[in-house]
């Protein structure tokens, strides 16, 4: 078994963009700035957000975090939104999912400027994805695609299973796994929860993929020998002997799994880190872009 290791090739990701914005800086250049809009107090959103300044900070980018009241209007949210699509000072931005009930994500989503769009939500850029043109990946689906090329995974003709079907993490890795180049060449089967026989299939498969957010539900009976097993599942799990009164785990119940695997992500420390360093990679992409354009 060999660990997928997403902290370790994260941390050479932003270490290689780190090296490019000072070159920016160097030469006089704008460096890449990423806006981040948050709405409410989600926990979760909290930490990922505030990594994604952190991480900014860290390898020279300009951010921004535009933090709004979760009884923010959608009208209000939309207005924020054409301001960061009209600001020729932002690069990219995000806005953080989920949104508070009353507002409709799909809309503000399709409201999002596609070339300011690196988290690569907005239906332009899906649709190019899906034609692999050159677009903003979502930045889970292209940081698992980063992770299997780093480490070298044979994936060429493999057979590959993705558990789960939203439009951020499986369906879109699905798509990228199919198509022609490194870590993809695959044959796809998408399961989701209305599959009826996803253990026959995962023991079929060369590649699992994972992005279902049930605790520990792929177990090793559900496994076949040398498997290459991506986590993406993040669930918070209560538990008060914790400081934090909960645990993070994915997907896959990993004591059990981890020996027969060849490759194996660990959460946390797999998919997780790689989303934020390829939002960056996006970012850095749209700089470059727009530089390019002017």
């Amino acid at each position: 078994m060999k660990l997928l290791d997403g902290k370790k090739v994260s941390n050479q990701i932003k270490d290689e963009i780190a090296i490019e914005v000072a070159g920016m800086k160097e030469r006089g250049e704008k460096v890449p700035h990423l806006a981040a809009v948050l709405v409410g107090n989600d926990g979760a959103s909290l930490t990922y957000v505030g990594s994604k300044v952190r991480s900014c900070k860290k390898i020279g980018f300009e951010s921004t975090l535009i933090h709004l009241p979760s009884e923010t209007t959608e009208e209000e949210l939309l207005q924020q939104v054409h301001q960061l699509n009209t600001d020729p000072d932002i690069d990219g931005y995000i806005v953080q999912l989920p949104l508070p009930k009353h507002i409709d994500e799909e809309k503000v989503l399709m409201a999002v400027n596609p070339d300011k769009d690196v988290d690569g939500f907005h239906p332009t850029n899906f649709g190019k994805m899906a034609l692999d043109m050159e677009t903003f990946i979502s930045a889970t689906p292209f940081g698992i695609m980063e992770l299997l090329k780093r480490y070298d995974v044979d994936t060429e003709g493999k057979h590959a299973v993705v558990i789960g079907r939203s439009h951020i993490v499986g369906r879109p890795i699905s798509i990228l796994m199919s198509q022609k180049g490194k870590a993809a060449n695959c044959t796809v089967t998408l399961a989701h929860s209305r599959t009826k026989n996803i253990k026959e299939l995962t023991l079929q498969a060369d590649i699992v993929v994972s992005a279902l957010g049930v605790p520990h539900f792929l177990k090793a009976d559900m496994v076949k020998e040398g498997a290459v097993i991506i986590d993406v599942g993040i669930t918070r799990v209560a538990d008060e002997t914790k400081e934090k009164g909960y645990y993070i785990t994915g997907d896959v119940d990993f004591e059990s799994v981890g020996p027969k695997a060849s490759f194996i992500t660990p959460v946390p420390g797999g998919v997780g880190p790689m989303t934020i360093a390829m939002l960056l990679k996006n970012t850095l992409l749209a700089r470059e872009r727009h530089r390019n354009a002017n």
